[in-house]
């Protein structure tokens, strides 16, 4: 969260007391409450937890996270809101298939099975084929 929004705005949103710090155990509720709310989405395609998590997915719990904190003392912007928005949407698209996290259906990452090899043929037109044109 820190290196998405930047200390200040965390401590805007979990600091409770008033200290000037980041209260751990309001983020890590907060945390949890935008893991429970992006599971139901996920488990419609993979089973959970997921053993590979792609970075996209701690973005958008970010932005929920984000959300979450937002209102009572700390104003709820456009931009955060947007952002819910946009996340929520995501994990709609990864639920209905429109979407993949391009993990199996276990939750790995799938295992690359070698590259692609290209061989020529041999050439048509060479120096000696067209060295009487």
């Amino acid at each position: 969260m820190i290196s998405r929004f930047g200390e200040a705005e965390v401590i805007a949103l979990t600091d409770r007391e008033g200290l000037g710090l980041i209260n751990d155990a309001v983020l890590d509720s907060a945390r949890a409450n935008a893991n429970a709310e992006i599971d139901p989405y996920l488990a419609a395609r993979y089973a959970l937890p997921l053993s590979n998590v792609p970075i996209v997915i701690e973005g958008f719990a970010d932005d929920i996270t984000r959300y979450r904190l937002s209102g009572a003392d700390v104003t709820e912007t456009d931009i955060v809101y947007r952002r819910y928005k946009d996340a929520i949407k995501f994990f709609e698209n990864v639920a209905s298939g429109k979407l993949s996290l391009g993990l199996d259906a276990v939750g790995h990452a799938p295992v690359e099975q070698g590259s692609v090899q290209v061989v020529g043929g041999e050439r048509t037109f060479t120096k000696d084929t067209l060295a009487d044109y």
